[in-house]
């Protein structure tokens, strides 16, 4: 029509990823670059204290240092070790629970209670009795994470299979499914939102857990870093050992991501997230 305006295409958010003409993926790092550039700059200009707050060159420089001395991988292991073994324990025993009470009413009137009072103990509190019972060797570190890791995996089990809907089981046992072939093709991807949910926070748990749990006497791994740190008067080292272990939470929540986009192709929300 003569007069009429063509109205360009509005820059908006589309599946493809893109925000504004830029990388949906870079979004994650703008509030990061920023921190850390006026950390640099407070730094620089004498706004906060070097012995305060070290400045991120300098953080870097002793992790460069500590790096090539192979005192740094090694701590970081010996970390990775102390989760990896706590958070397997942990959520193996907290999925077992969790399929159980939640699957039987029979198993939820003999463990929920008990479960539930475990749970209320706050777990960090019970360092003194720990040692107590297993001395200050890696014993102590490794049940204290997998404590944290435990009921986090359970309460996201049961709520996950409670909440799997009704009809399908009505559905897939119309089709002769049994009960094995119901729970595995129906209730597991069902509660499996849930669930790795469970394991993505208890993750988290475990590299908090993991922070106290290195205070224990120890002479390796990144809490030691951080009290030695401490002890040397060295702000520079206790610093890194707080990088580290932001660094560690934030890899260890991608792994899980990752994880739960594969497991959950089947979900339309998910395949909506990844698009």
């Amino acid at each position: 029509m003569t007069g009429s305006v063509a109205a360009g295409p509005a820059r908006r958010w589309t599946p493809s990823g893109k925000l504004g003409g830029y990388p949906r993926a870079l979004l994650p790092w703008v509030v990061p670059v920023l921190i850390v550039g006026a950390w640099q700059w407070s730094s620089n200009t004498g706004i906060i204290s070097p012995a305060i707050l070290p400045a991120p060159s300098v953080v870097l420089d002793t992790a460069g240092t500590l790096w090539r001395s192979g005192e740094l991988p090694d701590h970081i292991l010996v970390s990775l070790r102390r989760v990896a073994i706590g958070f397997g324990i942990g959520a193996a025993i907290g999925l077992a629970f969790g399929f159980a009470v939640g699957l039987s009413r029979l198993a939820e009137g003999v463990f929920d209670r008990s479960l539930q009072m475990v749970r209320a103990l706050p777990h960090l509190a019970l360092v003194p009795l720990l040692i107590a019972a297993f001395g200050i060797g890696e014993t102590p570190r490794i049940v204290l994470v997998t404590l944290g890791v435990i009921f986090p995996v359970y309460l996201n089990t049961v709520s996950g299979i409670r909440t799997v809907d009704e009809k399908l089981i009505q559905l897939g046992s119309s089709y002769g499914l049994t009960r094995w072939g119901l729970i595995r093709h129906i209730v597991v991807p069902g509660a499996m939102p849930m669930i790795l949910t469970g394991i993505r926070y208890a993750l988290g748990v475990a590299w908090l857990t993991l922070v106290v749990a290195e205070t224990i006497a120890t002479r390796e791994g990144i809490g030691y870093l951080a009290q030695n740190g401490r002890e040397m008067l060295r702000t520079d080292r206790i610093v890194l050992a707080i990088v580290l272990y932001a660094l560690a939470g934030l890899l260890a929540d991608q792994i899980t991501r990752l994880i739960e986009r594969r497991a959950l192709r089947w979900n339309p929300t998910m395949r909506k997230v990844r698009s």
